[in-house]
């Protein structure tokens, strides 16, 4: 493990001296942040990982998950934590963007989030409004969120002002491409009896009869009434996928996921006007922009963008806003420690991704029971890191006042 640590000299003022001056001045700012500390953690995966994309060839197996963390210090003693991610590549290039733009966080009121937001945007400009640099924002955002949230005693779903104290979940983990069809069929027992209310599994093999007979199994495995799931992971053409979903028609799915690339908005749209399975897309875009297209397009009837991927919290309620106003159903991908939160606060129908990869970074874990993810009363989101995540960290870098 190895560490560096930037630091700027401490300021010469105590935090109540810097109260009572804003106070004098008439100053409507409550708090300045006066650190930011980033952390990169490597989480390693017990098995490599295939989907439909290994298959094709366009991508290795995934072996491990790299982390950004943030960790935000203000001068009254407030804190909060925030992280983004990346598979397969990626993960140093977050870590580097953000180490390059932290210190303008540096005196910040830390109730500005979106001023904050624009700020760290323009910091690196010259990089672009999405892909890395918002995905490094990410961290930060949802650090200042959770912090807020804090402040309030409040979880982030009550904060922002939940619709719902659960939100039903689906497993995604037990289903991959690498898993025999038994093992899966396992997983999926485990999945429901652990209280997760509904299991996706991937397509995409060379051989679509192959999948045909995969799903075939899950659903006589499963019965008729539990809600089941498919993802493609972008790897049909449009002929496949629309004859692929008119194949899928009689297993009853809540959705088909990703048949197309990520940016077909036109493909997508062709298929959610003639099948009758609803379409889901969206967890690879990296901007809310991006996402506008699909909707303004009428390629998803389900939207999935991912908070850390788009730029955090802040950027993700503006997306919620354009969805709800579409009449979308919303199922965030990935990182349920955040988007339990963001679709307990949606109106329309909504569902949580189930993953337990990230379970050993954190000291407390989500309850799931009759099918559905339950908000704790913990304030911010609830979590903090735990050994295991200091041990796996392989780089960190602190800013202060």
């Amino acid at each position: 493990m190895t560490a560096n640590t930037a630091s700027r000299p401490t300021s010469a003022l105590t935090a109540p001296d810097a109260a009572i001056k804003a106070l004098a001045i008439g100053d409507a700012t409550q708090d300045r942040i006066s650190s930011v500390k980033l952390s990169s953690i490597t989480l390693p995966l017990a098995t490599p990982i295939s989907d439909a994309k290994v298959l094709t060839g366009r991508q290795k197996p995934m072996t491990e998950v790299a982390f950004l963390f943030a960790e935000i210090r203000t001068e009254q003693g407030q804190e909060g934590i925030g992280f983004s991610y990346s598979k397969r590549a990626g993960g140093p290039a977050q870590y580097a963007h953000a180490t390059e733009i932290a210190p303008v966080l540096i005196g910040e009121d830390p109730n500005d989030i979106a001023k904050i937001w624009t700020k760290l945007v323009w910091a690196g400009a010259s990089v672009g409004r999405s892909g890395v640099a918002t995905q490094a924002i990410a961290a930060f955002d949802i650090a200042l969120w959770d912090l807020k949230a804090k402040r309030a005693n409040l979880p982030i779903a009550k904060l922002i002002g939940s619709h719902r104290d659960s939100v039903q979940c689906y497993n995604t983990s037990g289903g991959f491409l690498h898993t025999p069809i038994e093992q899966v069929l396992e997983n999926a027992t485990a999945a429901l009896a652990s209280g997760i209310g509904g299991i996706k599994i991937k397509v995409g093999q060379p051989d679509w009869k192959t999948d045909v007979a995969r799903l075939e199994k899950v659903r006589e495995h499963l019965g008729d009434d539990v809600p089941l799931m498919v993802d493609a992971n972008q790897q049909w053409d449009r002929p496949t996928a629309m004859r692929m979903g008119r194949i899928f028609e009689s297993f009853n799915l809540v959705w088909i996921e990703e048949p197309l690339d990520a940016y077909d908005a036109e493909g997508h749209a062709q298929l959610a006007r003639n099948l009758d399975t609803s379409i889901a897309t969206g967890e690879m875009l990296a901007s809310v922009g991006e996402h506008v297209r699909l909707i303004e397009a009428g390629s998803v009837d389900i939207i999935q963008p991912d908070a850390p991927r788009i730029g955090g919290i802040t950027q993700f309620l503006k997306l919620a806003t354009l969805a709800e106003h579409n009449h979308l159903q919303l199922a965030p991908h990935f990182a349920m420690e955040i988007h339990l939160h963001l679709a307990a606060c949606y109106p329309h129908g909504a569902w949580v991704e189930h993953f337990d990869w990230l379970d050993p970074l954190f000291n407390e874990h989500l309850e799931i029971r009759d099918g559905r993810m339950h908000l704790s009363d913990r304030p911010g989101l609830g979590f903090t890191l735990s050994e295991q995540a200091h041990a796996w960290t392989v780089a960190a870098e602190e800013f202060t006042s």
